[in-house]
């Protein structure tokens, strides 16, 4: 328990803070897949909504034609204001590609067609649907900051679960990149990405001017993409973080197809990007080494902090995903963000349409 504040506004928990906040005027999205649906979590989190009651639930959702009514039907159940966006329906690739915006699909590309449908809501907020923990306390929490001023929140909470602690990703990739660059470069959006306690948390919320303007990473990238665009955007003075508590998510696995090893890498590009965007052109090499020693640390600080806790902490394992994750250490991948709604030709009155004629294609 503590009160630091960093360089931006820092909200904390003390008890069980539940604070008022606009939800009759928030759009909230949901990004989910096939596998997401009618899971546990997932059951947890639109349950919870039920009694947050959001002016509008936005299920940004992608899977194939064969599981879209079992989803429809399933969100149906809740009594909450949903509406299913089937972000793969073909139709809705179609417009994608007519407008030249077709290219890989992932979740950051499911929730750039949510923000667009939900942007003409005064605010939005955006959080998976694999926590285990969520309670309807999470969006009030998100939401406070934008009533008081701010334009931008992040939640931030402790990965702690089965007696070990996780978020690996950030703890031993983001975590000890963003010391690196520290160490390295003096430059306001490095000082930005380094006040957020968990810069990879999916949970966020923003006015409705911001979603529209937000640039989208179209997969894995799109956590810390946001944050570079809230940098571009509305900078330190209105932006926020706001404590979650502990949260229990599922787990990836380091190798493999959509492992954190891949993870890592669109994780990389996207912060290189938003450094590039913001003239920030690092020597990757130096990066890379000066990362590894930072990294090194941060497993001992981590082995230390686990043992004071009593938890199990495996320090060779760790070294070795530092091993995996250094190798994403490299210059950005080619620019494939999704444009601000504002500069897209696209209509998000013309998604939805497309999302709900292909929904009743699919459920007939």
């Amino acid at each position: 328990m503590e009160y630091v504040q960093e360089r931006v506004t820092t909200l904390h928990d003390f008890g069980d803070a539940t604070p008022t906040a606009p939800t009759g005027r928030t759009t909230v999205v949901v990004p989910m897949t096939e596998r997401d649906h009618a899971s546990l979590a997932a059951e947890r989190v639109l349950a919870a909504l039920e009694r947050v009651d959001p002016k509008r639930v936005v299920v940004a959702l992608r899977a194939t034609a064969t599981e879209v009514g079992d989803v429809v039907s399933w969100v149906s159940e809740f009594d909450i204001d949903a509406e299913v966006l089937w972000c793969t329906a073909p139709r809705v690739e179609s417009l994608l590609a007519d407008a030249g915006l077709d290219g890989n699909a992932g979740k950051g590309r499911d929730v750039w067609l949510a923000l667009g449908v939900a942007a003409d809501s005064e605010y939005v907020v955006v959080h998976d649907a694999d926590a285990k923990t969520y309670t309807e306390a999470h969006v009030p929490k998100l939401l406070f900051p934008l009533a008081n001023g701010h334009e931008f929140s992040k939640g931030y909470y402790a990965r702690v679960e089965n007696n070990r602690l996780y978020g690996r990703l950030f703890r031993l990739f983001y975590a000890p990149l963003v010391r690196a660059l520290d160490a390295l470069y003096d430059d306001a959006i490095v000082d930005y990405f380094d006040a957020f306690r968990y810069g990879l948390a999916g949970e966020f919320a923003v006015t409705g001017d911001v979603a529209r303007q937000v640039r989208a990473q179209r997969s894995w990238g799109l956590e810390v993409g946001t944050l570079g665009e809230a940098f571009r955007l509305v900078g330190f003075e209105r932006s926020a973080q706001v404590d979650l508590g502990v949260h229990e998510h599922d787990h990836r696995s380091v190798g493999g197809p959509q492992g954190l090893g891949d993870m890592c890498r669109e994780v990389g590009s996207a912060l290189f990007r938003a450094l590039a965007d913001a003239g920030v052109d690092p020597s990757y090499d130096d990066l890379a080494t000066e990362y590894c020693t930072q990294a090194e640390r941060l497993v001992d600080q981590y082995a230390a902090d686990a043992g004071f806790n009593g938890l199990t902490h495996d320090r060779a394992a760790e070294r070795q995903q530092v091993d995996t994750y250094v190798e994403a250490i490299e210059p950005p991948a080619e620019d494939c963000r999704l444009p601000a709604w504002v500069d897209t030709p696209l209509s998000p009155a013309d998604v939805l349409d497309r999302s709900r004629a292909a929904i009743a294609d699919a459920t007939e």
